[in-house]
């Protein structure tokens, strides 16, 4: 079987998936529960959209300014409105085909900026590393301050694991838990090591080797703090967006930071799910499900999620349009001037 027809195959296989999900989470809403959607949107205050905006505009601005500081150990030092215009663009592309956005940047500042592209692929993953990084701590600073809530799933799925006839887990069951774990990562490094010749095993290795070299190449950087300044400045802005999303229905307008770090932290993990259209589904599920937790009605959530992911995918579809439209006229008036 040949790539193009596996991606093919794969690109359907996900589709469906999302069109599954959309199904699986809308199948027992009954006519209450759309009138109560309806409404909920209907009572909602939309110009909250243009701030939710503007936080989307300044985190990928930011994400363009970090990543001309890790072309510079490079040599290269491209103008920050063609990169900007590449990271817009790149996030409409992945509407359609996740991961090819980070391919397009890669060729747009190739052609605009005679940066070769095969020289920031190294860029990307070290991006996509510490965006794995930052993903990681604010899964461990959500669970730290909301272990009331996310504790107590924790332990029922667990009990439910382990058949627990008692309502909390016993220390037993715990050290049972944690050398299973440990049993696990040994596996894991054992087979690494042992089954190095085999293809898939290779790429595996070769995604982690690359997240870890993404990670430590900060070091060579000359702008490390601003590194790091972007870097916090980005995961910022989208938790903002999401507490002004909160503000945006009255029926969620009562939530806090907490509550969005928690959305933040599952909406991201369901953006990792390579499906088309940013998510399309499994992000509305995942806010849904998250926002039960805290005692929002599920039909309710469902709308704060579709309205969040609404607004994530008709900005990153308006932003990357007239990013490309923009970019050719931009730089004609700048061959332009050069050549005058």
């Amino acid at each position: 079987m040949n790539k193009k027809l596996l991606s093919i195959l794969q690109y359907i296989l996900f589709l469906g998936l999302s069109v599954f999900l959309v199904w699986w989470s809308v199948r027992g809403i009954n006519d209450e529960g759309w009138k109560k959607i309806k409404e909920a949107f209907r009572n909602a205050n939309y110009l909250l959209i243009i701030p939710v905006m503007i936080t989307l505009l300044l985190s990928h601005l930011s994400r363009a300014m970090r990543w001309k500081i890790l072309m510079e150990p490079l040599g290269y030092k491209p103008r920050l409105f063609n990169t900007y215009m590449a990271v817009l663009i790149g996030y409409m592309a992945n509407l359609a085909v996740p991961r090819l956005g980070e391919v397009l940047k890669c060729t747009i500042l190739a052609r605009y900026e005679k940066v070769p592209a095969d020289k920031l692929v190294g860029t990307i993953v070290a991006e996509r590393a510490f965006d794995v990084l930052c993903l990681v701590l604010v899964i461990i600073i959500t669970i730290l301050t909301q272990a009331d809530v996310i504790g107590g799933y924790v332990n029922e799925a667990l009990n439910t694991i382990v058949n627990s006839k008692t309502s909390s887990l016993s220390v037993s069951k715990i050290i049972i838990l944690l050398a299973i774990l440990l049993l696990g990562v040994g596996a894991v490094i054992v087979v690494f090591k042992k089954f190095t010749h085999i293809r898939f095993i290779q790429k595996i290795k070769t995604i982690f080797e690359g997240i870890w070299h993404g990670i430590i190449s900060v070091r060579y950087l000359k702008n490390k703090g601003w590194f790091v300044f972007h870097t916090i400045f980005i995961w910022s802005m989208y938790l903002l967006s999401v507490q002004i999303g909160f503000w945006a229905m009255k029926e969620t307008a009562g939530y806090g930071i907490p509550h969005a770090l928690s959305v933040l932290t599952m909406g991201s993990l369901a953006m990792i799910v390579p499906v088309p259209g940013a998510g399309i589904g499994i992000y509305a599920l995942a806010v849904k499900n998250t926002m039960h937790a805290y005692g929002l009605e599920e039909t309710i959530g469902l709308a704060f999620g579709n309205l969040m992911w609404s607004v994530q995918f008709f900005f990153a579809l308006l932003s990357g349009s007239i990013a490309l439209s923009l970019l050719p006229y931009f730089n004609k008036r700048i061959s332009v001037n050069e050549k005058s």
